[in-house]
């Protein structure tokens, strides 16, 4: 069963980066960005959160979050 998930990390993402999370919807809340989405299982949730470490972002916060 999947979930919906809140990922904060700080500043604000430029375009390039915003196209690493297609599936996402990404929200300025400065001075952080909202990346927002269903999340299938622990695998998908634990490769975003690869990518974010990929792209050298950091993570303020990650919710659980009602759809």
């Amino acid at each position: 069963m999947s979930s919906h998930y809140e990922f904060r990390v700080a500043g604000r993402l430029s375009d390039r980066t915003r196209g690493a999370f297609p599936d996402m919807v990404l929200v300025d809340a400065p001075p952080e960005t909202i990346i927002y989405g269903e999340v299938v299982d622990e695998a998908h949730l634990y490769g975003v959160l690869a990518v974010i470490q990929d792209l050298g972002l950091h993570v303020v916060s990650l919710h659980e979050v009602p759809p």
